[in-house]
């Protein structure tokens, strides 16, 4: 059983950055694969990104290539996503996800999952 906290979300103008947390409780978070998801008011839940469990292969959406870069401290029990140049098309809440298999870009891989941090990017 892993227990996942997102935080970092918040408001920021077009342009600014953004560095979201994802805590871990339990001692096995090495042991899964780690996605970002996103989902805006009335659109389906989105892949940001992923990384492998020891963070050595990673995964990005063709959205936030270049700016999004997603890391885990796997000593800390933390994920993380950092946003740069955000966008206002960037606004959603973003969750966590933890996957025992792989990273993917596919919701139904992810076997737990946080309850969301909301980012707001305002223009």
């Amino acid at each position: 059983q892993v227990q996942l906290v997102e935080s970092g979300g918040g408001l920021v103008q077009a342009g600014g950055s953004l560095r979201l947390s994802c805590a871990a409780s339990g001692r096995t978070f090495r042991s899964y694969a780690m996605g970002w998801f996103r989902q805006a008011p009335g659109k389906e839940r989105e892949f940001v990104a992923g990384i492998s469990r020891s963070g050595g292969s990673t995964g990005y959406a063709d959205s936030v290539k270049g700016r999004f870069t997603i890391s885990r401290n796997n000593a800390k029990n933390t994920a993380y996503l950092q946003m740069n140049s955000l966008k206002p098309e960037d606004t959603a809440v973003y969750y966590c996800a933890a996957s025992i298999v792989y990273y993917s870009a596919r919701s139904g891989e992810y076997n737990y999952w946080g309850q969301g941090t909301q980012v707001t990017v305002s223009s």
